[in-house]
């Protein structure tokens, strides 16, 4: 593996690559030059470097656009753009649009050397930042993710709880990442030196959940050759994660609670009890409440375990932690395979942010990490998560071509669309839409005064 850095050179003016090419190397860089920006974009879906430089002014594509264009490429492509034209607003523009520097033509050479250097060694400091970024995800559960407002006050309340030592009900849909809470639980409780302990009560055949639970003496029955500990001795100073616990057969419940009252369990084939200090955190995807209608947990049981009940809530009600989870893939992804960080355009994660996830956070992680293993470069694109496009999408375009609507007209449709099924909420269509919500503003404000007589409008939320 080589250190030189590896530049690529955009400029539609033969002369300034080939003065480039030549010189550059002299100064310690591998170069490549191009004079289409289309070519450079296909180079760079195929081809890392260390450091773009381009031109701001082009026939094909101004910098600008090409600058937006790369990073739709590879997000975190560090960009420096030099230009003939230059000026303090164009300035202003491409450091507001992801540029790591600008130089106004002509520049001499130690000027561009310079600048390079310089956005080398931030390229160094934002790697050093992500390093430290990923350690601190490591300690992190996996799928815990929590910029929405919704996940904030879950993660506060977790965190008050585990400063206790009352048992605690997780409950939510399927895939939410109610393991992932209890883990968070205990690691922030004054038990997390010792072991937590997981028992799935859904995978739980009743014939040994009594052993699971308590343990089994040697010569208990025909085929116990020895001593085996139970998830109460193994947890004991620990934490016990229930999970499923709906699922518990109600033959042993009421041994359950005796153990939870008593600190106390017997193991099969034992004249003996042995003390068992664990702290309980339960979890459910189903109504308790209707269990215990339909008498399938027992009433003594459910208040002993929902003393601190945490509710939490399925991924479609807090999208703006799918960019946090994402990237906790990727970065698990980048530490696994040792190898450049990895990334993800910004129509893929436009594509993630509008999808219903029914299997929730499980589900975005796997079809993340499907994509990951899949993918042929180091920034996920729409087309690595192999996925037909929604129905809702395709009859929306089939329907648009049929009405022969203009791009503007279609650009309309579907802001209503995502607005409606936003509920009118601005804020989270301009997310899934990938605008500024000043933008999204802007554009409501247009298509209500192209559609309300004189202006004027008497829906505006």
């Amino acid at each position: 593996m080589t250190n030189t850095p590896k530049i690529l050179i955009i400029d539609d003016d033969p002369g300034v690559v080939s003065w480039l090419v030549d010189t550059l190397p002299e100064e310690g860089f591998a170069v490549r030059g191009e004079t289409s920006a289309r070519r450079a974009l296909m180079l760079l879906g195929t081809q890392s470097f260390d450091l773009v430089v381009s031109d701001v002014e082009m026939p094909e594509m101004r910098g600008l656009d090409l600058l937006r264009a790369i990073h739709e490429i590879r997000p975190r492509q560090m960009v420096l753009l030099i230009t003939a034209f230059g000026s303090i607003d164009l300035a202003v523009e491409a450091v507001r649009s992801g540029a790591v520097d600008f130089l106004a033509k002509p520049f001499r050479i130690e000027v561009l050397v310079l600048a390079l250097h310089r956005a080398l060694r931030e390229r160094q400091m934002r790697r050093e930042i992500i390093r430290l970024r990923d350690a601190h995800v490591r300690k992190v559960p996996a799928g815990i993710a929590a910029r929405s407002a919704a996940m904030q006050q879950v993660m506060a309340l977790a965190g008050r709880a585990a400063k206790s030592h009352l048992p605690v009900l997780i409950t939510g849909e399927s895939g939410v990442g109610k393991g992932a809470l209890a883990r968070f639980i205990h690691e922030a409780s004054g038990r997390r030196a010792r072991k937590l302990v997981q028992l799935n009560c859904a995978a739980l055949p009743a014939g040994i959940a009594e052993a699971e639970l308590f343990g089994v003496r040697k010569g208990a029955f025909t085929d116990a050759r020895e001593d085996r500990a139970g998830v109460f001795e193994q947890a004991h100073q620990g934490t016990l994660f229930l999970d499923e616990v709906g699922e518990l057969p109600l033959d042993i419940q009421p041994k359950l609670l005796q153990a939870l009252e008593s600190r106390q369990v017997r193991p099969l084939g034992s004249t003996s009890d042995a003390t068992a200090d664990v702290r309980i955190v339960a979890a459910t995807n189903q109504s308790l409440e209707d269990a215990l209608r339909a008498r399938r947990f027992r009433p003594d049981l459910y208040h002993r375990l929902n003393v601190v009940r945490i509710e939490a809530p399925p991924l479609r009600e807090r999208t703006e932690d799918i960019d946090l989870i994402v990237d906790q893939v990727l970065s698990a992804a980048t530490q696994r395979s040792e190898g450049a960080p990895m990334g993800i355009a910004v129509d893929a994660l436009r594509w993630l942010r509008a999808q219903p996830w029914p299997g929730n956070v499980r589900e975005l992680i796997n079809s993340v990490e499907r994509a990951v293993a899949l993918a042929e470069h180091d920034v996920l694109t729409l087309a690595d998560f192999a996925l037909p496009m929604p129905a809702t999408t395709s009859t929306l375009l089939s329907a648009a071509a049929s009405d022969d609507l203009s791009l503007d007209a279609l650009e309309r449709l579907y802001i209503r669309r995502v607005l409606d099924k936003t509920g009118g909420h601005k804020a989270k269509a301009a997310k899934i839409l990938g605008l500024d919500r000043r933008t999204l503003y802007r554009k409501v404000a247009e298509m209500e005064a192209a559609t309300t007589p004189n202006g004027t409008n008497s829906d505006c939320t």
